[in-house]
C-alpha cells in the first residue's frame, strides 16, 4: 500500500519532524517531505505524531 505525505500550512518549522525522520526538511521555516509518497509510513508516521501542531497528514493512496 501507498501514502501521501503532506505538511498543512500549520507547520510552525520547529524540526520536530526532521529529528524524527529523515524524510522531512526544513525550508524557508516550513518542514516538507522529500518523498511525497512512500509504500510504507515508517518513521513519518513517527514524525506525525510529535509534530506539536498536527500539521502532517498521511493519507492512504
Amino acid at each position: 500500500m501507498a501514502y501521501k505525505i503532506k505538511v498543512t500550512d500549520e507547520c510552525i518549522g520547529c524540526g520536530a519532524c526532521v529529528s524524527a525522520c529523515d524524510n522531512f526538511e526544513l525550508e524557508d521555516g516550513k518542514a516538507y517531505p522529500k518523498k511525497k509518497e512512500v509504500e510504507e509510513k515508517g518513521c513519518n508516521q513517527e514524525a506525525a505524531d510529535i509534530c506539536p501542531v498536527d500539521a502532517i497528514k498521511i493519507e492512504e493512496k
